[in-house]
């Protein structure tokens, strides 16, 4: 997604251009014409995804606590070079509040993994 601009995702009748037509019109309808909040949210739900199956990785062969900080910070990372790799793609921009979304879309998503990981996980491996 981060090769794309908004435009280019509206384009087509895909479930990605479903999906930010349904966001774009409650936003509107909730926030007024120029607030964005499709974006963040995009960005907020990939890295919510990305830091999940980053701890579960982790988890397999980390401690539990390892494996969360691990997992937040390499998300964190990546966040930082799909905002670097921006500034070279027409239409975007390199946004350091995109990276704090990302970054706390990455930590919800790590936090999940490592609750559903102590919950199911032997005694042993806490």
């Amino acid at each position: 997604m981060s090769a794309n601009t908004g435009a280019d995702l509206a384009d087509g009748d895909g479930l990605v251009a479903r999906v930010r037509a349904l966001l774009m019109s409650a936003q509107v309808a909730w926030f007024g014409v120029g607030v964005d909040l499709v974006s963040p949210f995009a960005h907020f739900c990939e890295y919510a995804l990305f830091g999940f199956l980053l701890q579960n990785a982790l988890g397999c062969s980390l401690t539990p606590r390892r494996a969360l900080l691990l997992a937040v910070v390499a998300a964190s990372a990546y966040g930082v070079t799909d905002e670097f790799h921006q500034l070279f793609v027409p239409g975007r921009a390199c946004d350091p509040v995109d990276w704090l979304v990302d970054t706390a879309g990455a930590t919800l998503g790590a936090f999940l993994a490592h609750a559903a990981l102590r919950r199911f996980q032997p005694p042993a491996r806490r």
